[in-house]
């Protein structure tokens, strides 16, 4: 059974219709790239998969004993999150709260886990550091460990790599893909299609003619083709 299966999504955004009889699946360890023009339903899809956006019709089921409580969120940064007053170490232990329940404290065991994701972001040696005098990157970083604190299965990310230097951004990558390879499902928006076909198994594209499949069959896709910087498009 997929880890994730959309059944005819039809999803409104106040008043207007944005996703109209979608579906698509992901299975465990898959790598999802959602890509589309800007308006198109990217984030109020991912929201509504979180159970953050309510559905105007279809279903998500969630399969492989998955809850929306597995699942770590790395939302668009906003200009109040970046000023956020806390430590490096506070915001990546809050990604530990679905883990506590109605329990007031964190556990040794959660404790842990943030020190683990601490390392595997390669930023311990910022954990006292306030989280609003932070570069982008790291602040992006930090962001990526809070996420992954709270991921147990699955990863949704929101275009982590807006706003970053080329560097920084081929680092974000990097990491991301590491998540993927140790076991991770990764469903990721991005607005960079030519790095989505290149880190991505399967491509979900939002438009008029939605498309959902294999990279390689993205990429031999009307859709696909129609992208220059792709191989297609007129010689």
């Amino acid at each position: 059974m997929p880890l994730l299966t959309c059944q005819n999504l039809t999803i409104k955004y106040e008043w207007k219709r944005v996703i109209t009889d979608l579906s698509f699946t992901v299975n465990a360890r898959d790598y999802l790239c959602i890509v589309g023009e800007n308006g198109s339903g990217k984030s109020t899809l991912m929201k509504a998969i979180l159970g953050l956006k309510a559905l105007a019709s279809g279903q998500i089921v969630l399969g492989e004993g998955l809850t929306s409580r597995e699942m770590g969120y790395l939302p668009q940064q906003t200009m109040i999150q970046r000023d956020f007053p806390a430590t490096v170490r506070e915001v990546v232990l809050s990604g530990c709260l679905n883990r506590c329940g109605l329990r007031p404290y964190f556990t040794i065991a959660e404790k842990l886990i943030a020190e683990e994701s601490l390392e595997k972001l390669g930023i311990p040696h910022i954990a006292k550091r306030c989280y609003s005098g932070l570069s982008g990157g790291q602040q992006q970083r930090v962001l990526l460990a809070r996420a992954l604190c709270a991921a147990r299965k699955v990863l949704l990310l929101d275009e982590p790599a807006a706003g970053l230097d080329p560097e920084a951004e081929i680092e974000m990558y990097g990491l991301i893909k590491q998540f993927n390879i140790d076991g991770i499902t990764i469903i990721m928006i991005s607005h960079d299609i030519e790095a989505a076909v290149d880190i991505a198994s399967h491509i979900l594209h939002i438009g008029k003619t939605p498309f959902f499949g294999t990279t390689a069959q993205y990429l031999e896709s009307d859709m696909g083709r129609s992208f220059p910087m792709l191989g297609g498009g007129p010689e």
